[in-house]
Order: structure tokens, then C-alpha cells, then sequence
């Protein structure tokens, strides 16, 4: 599907190997004085790369200077080669996705506050942590378009995976996000979302009430099933993400519990940096 979403900017979805129920990454041209970037080489798929490069050719408004990854999640960057090479373009990320792609060649490393011109528009790089390490937003101040990548989505949720993620930081770069009150954000997966800054603040409190659901868990204020097996010794006693996850995650399911005990690791590892909980060697938690 394509689609201009705002001023200035074409949406181009194609299919990737996403997490469901998203199907698809929405690849962006920004446009401006005749200049454009592309943002999102997403699929991996031979057919969906030709689609891409048909309707990147056909543009005669603008002409493009590089292709933007904003992370290195393989369904934002699976046609990143292709797309380089055929259209004679350079790759354009932050260093820290540059490193978590060695063979991948990257002509410019984008720093958080640097900007972008395009003729009279300005595209302000934000170095935005938390689902990646090297996550970027780009930010049009003036007419209030802001490209989130996977910081949210319309469509499914987003994952802090354990490698790579932080959500502590993926929490203070989404309050980062609602400062700026743009207009209308773009996603990677799904519709564009208006008024963004009232879903950057729904995801914030809906994690924060998820971790305080953790920690109601492991002070045994919540007792069922699983948790309460591990807790025969008495309240609050070490247990495993696997036996704490029905509780926390009761309300999930059950197809997506593998994905449910990514996200309660995620809020694990966040206590244990806060200080909150202390996890064995033998993987056991419990409250500090």
C-alpha cells in the first residue's frame, strides 16, 4: 500500500518476517526541495524488493540522498544490501546499529540532536534506546511529523528484547517522546497515530503498572497456581520467571506467552538495575 501520511511524506508497507499480528514494515520517503531519504530497507522477500524499487524509481519529485535504518532488527533492514546497490545509495544508521550489523556498510553514523535538511525541511535526529540500542526517531519540528520505528505501533505491541534492550531507557525515551508533542507519529508497523503523545504516555503507564504488578507478585500479594507451588516456604520467597509469569501475565493468551516472558524478563532486568530485586545465579528472583 502507498499512501502519503503527511506533509512532505509517502508511506511504502511491505511484507517482512514482523512479529505477529503485524505482517508488514512501513518503509518512508521524506521529501523536501527536490531531495528525499528513504527510511526503512524492510524486506527480506525478492518480490516485495522489486515492488519497492519500481515505485522508488518512479518518483521524479525528489531525488534521493541515502537510506535511513532506524535499527537492526532483521524486518527494518532486510533489503538494506538490495536496495544500496541498486539504487546506487548510501546506508545511512547510528554507530551502535552499525556495529550490531558488521556486514553491512554504513557511510554515515547519525548522532542524537544532528539534522537532516531537505530543502526547507529539517528532520532532527533522536537517538532513542530502549527496544534497540541504536533505535532513531526522526523528528519534523516544524509540521509536527515524528518516524518512531518501533519505539510504538499501531498494531501489535513492541518487545524489549534481553539482548539488546533496556526498559528503563525505553520507558525515559517514550516520556522523552510525549515532550515533544508532535502531530502525528509514523510507525513501522501499522496506521499512523495522531495526537501521539497520549499513546507514548499509555505505553509508559501501562508498563509501569505491569512492572508494579512484578513486584506485587514476588511480595506474595498475589497468590495463584504457579506462584503459590514456589511459595510454600513462606511469602515473598524466590521463584522463576516461568512460575511468576502466569501471574503477572494472567490476562495474555496463551500463544503469546513466549513473547509475555520476554517482556517479564525485560521488567525483571529493570528491577534488579533499580535496585528492587535481586536474581540468583540459579535464575530465582525475589524483592531486595
Amino acid at each position: 500500500m502507498i499512501e502519503r501520511v503527511a506533509s512532505g511524506v509517502l508511506r511504502f508497507a511491505t511484507r517482512t518476517p514482523t512479529l505477529p499480528p503485524a505482517t508488514h514494515t512501513n518503509s518512508y520517503l521524506l521529501e523536501g526541495g527536490g531531495e528525499a531519504l528513504l527510511v526503512e530497507p524492510a524486506s527480506p522477500y525478492p518480490d516485495e524488493q522489486r515492488a519497492f524499487l519500481e515505485w522508488v524509481r518512479a518518483q521524479d519529485r525528489a531525488r534521493p540522498l541515502a537510506i535511513v535504518a532506524t535499527h537492526h532488527h532483521p524486518d527494518h533492514i532486510g533489503g538494506a544490501v538490495v536496495y544500496a546497490e541498486q539504487l546506487g545509495l548510501p546506508l545511512w544508521a547510528h554507530e551502535r546499529t552499525a556495529a550490531l550489523l558488521p556486514g553491512l556498510s554504513f557511510a554515515r553514523h547519525l548522532r542524537d540532536g544532528e539534522q537532516v535538511r531537505l530543502g526547507e525541511s529539517t528532520w532532527h535526529v533522536l537517538h532513542t534506546p530502549g527496544h534497540a540500542s541504536g533505535h532513531v526517531c526522526l523528528h519534523d519540528a516544524d509540521n509536527g511529523t515524528l518516524i518512531v520505528g518501533d519505539m510504538v505501533a499501531s498494531i501489535g505491541t513492541i518487545l524489549i528484547p534481553p539482548d539488546d534492550g533496556d526498559m528503563g531507557e525505553y520507558l525515559r525515551q517514550l516520556e522523552r517522546l510525549a515532550l515533544l508533542d508532535a502531530r502525528r507519529a509514523l510507525p513501522a508497523h501499522g496506521d499512523p497515530i495522531d495526537d501521539p503523545s497520549v499513546l507514548f504516555r499509555a505505553y509508559v503507564a501501562h508498563r509501569l503498572a505491569r512492572e508494579a504488578k512484578v513486584v506485587q507478585a514476588l511480595a506474595g500479594s498475589e497468590r495463584g497456581g504457579a506462584v503459590d507451588a514456589e511459595r510454600d516456604a513462606g511469602r515473598g520467597a524466590p521463584i522463576t520467571l516461568e512460575a511468576l509469569l502466569p501471574t503477572v501475565y494472567g490476562d495474555v493468551a496463551p500463544e503469546a506467552l513466549p513473547f509475555a516472558l520476554l517482556s517479564l524478563r525485560a521488567h525483571v532486568d529493570k528491577l534488579v538495575r533499580d535496585g528492587r530485586v535481586v536474581e540468583s545465579h540459579d535464575g530465582h528472583v525475589r524483592l531486595a
